[in-house]
């Protein structure tokens, strides 16, 4: 008996940035498939896929963040129940898509006795099931080593590279807020053609998310500049380097981040900052009480649907972006 495997796609979702979802599977032409989940009366969730999707090629979509009702840690826990269920559901291939993956932060002990999370979350994510791991400007590239399968590291800069062109000035400065962001810093430069700078920062040590600016690097004055990061958090970095580019003479100044966790405080500082632009992508979704006038939210949605259709294709994901995603 000689059979003919044809392969099938499956996009399904979870609660957390949902939206994003919705416009990953329009630009693939296809639909979301139904998945219903549900919570017990302790708080623990339940998840039943709608229809048979044994054998089938299947993308978990979910960003690892607090919306609603749902914390963090329970947008994970969903993603990897979701995971469980297709997995013993029979599908074929299992891929989870986190447009921002969480923990990403704690990926290396700095001082002792402390985890490595983003390793942890791999090791969730390959026991319950997952074969592919496909996220958005991870916070270092070194996670793609924490999970033992495939990891499609995908990065928002066409998306963020494409507004700048269109929005900022030929004189562009495109500057790094701390060192550990140069290499990223520099690509966007030669992308645009745009000179570089560098705000050298210093956290203080044992005060999380406290930051001092010290000085700029690189030639600023009279000239727009654009701050170049992977995340906004409490908004203590890009503030701080806003200060003192403009205290070196910047024109002005914006910021490009393709995170907006915007935690804490971050809302407050950044609209009585001396920032002019706030630019973001959605693989986080931004609740109404954090949208402000100076932020502008671009769509990722089709980055993440050329990288999906490429893994299903079984063609390349770095083509997509020429390389620049590799890190």
């Amino acid at each position: 008996m000689e059979l003919v495997t044809k392969k099938r796609l499956v996009l399904v979702a979870g609660r957390a940035n949902h939206e994003l979802a919705e416009e990953v599977a329009e630009s693939l032409g296809t639909p979301l498939d139904p998945v219903e989940i549900s919570e017990f009366a302790n708080g623990e969730l339940h998840c039943r896929f709608g229809d048979s999707i044994r054998g089938a090629d299947v993308f978990i979509i979910g960003s690892h963040c607090t919306t609603g009702s749902l914390s963090v840690n329970d947008s994970i826990m969903e993603q990897l129940i979701m995971v469980d269920a297709a997995k013993r559901a029979s599908a074929k291939r299992i891929s989870v898509v986190a447009p921002f993956y969480g923990y990403g932060r704690q990926d290396r002990k700095a001082e002792g006795r402390e985890p490595i999370t983003a390793k942890l979350v791999a090791d969730m994510f390959e026991t319950a099931g997952a074969k592919r791991i496909i996220s958005v400007d991870l916070h270092s590239g070194q996670i793609q080593g924490f999970f033992d399968g495939p990891v499609d590291h995908l990065t928002a800069m066409p998306v963020l590279v494409d507004w700048m062109a269109r929005n900022l000035g030929d004189d562009l400065v495109v500057v790094s807020p701390d060192a550990g962001r140069v290499k990223v810093a520099e690509r966007y430069a030669n992308q645009l053609g745009a000179d570089l700078a560098i705000v050298h920062k210093r956290h203080v040590k044992g005060a999380k998310n406290t930051v001092e600016a010290k000085d700029v690097v690189g030639d600023v004055a009279g000239r727009p500049c654009v701050l170049i990061d992977d995340m906004i958090d409490t908004a203590g970095t890009i503030v701080a380097a806003a200060e003192q580019l403009i205290d070196h003479g910047a024109s002005s100044v914006c910021c490009a981040a393709t995170h907006g966790v915007f935690s804490g405080p971050a809302v407050d500082r950044l609209k009585n900052s001396r920032l002019d632009r706030v630019v973001i992508t959605n693989t986080l979704p931004l609740p109404a009480d954090k949208q402000f006038d100076k932020v502008e939210v671009l769509s990722a949605a089709g980055i993440i649907a050329d990288a999906i259709d490429a893994v299903f294709e079984d063609t390349s994901v770095s083509q997509i972006f020429d390389g620049n995603n590799l890190s």
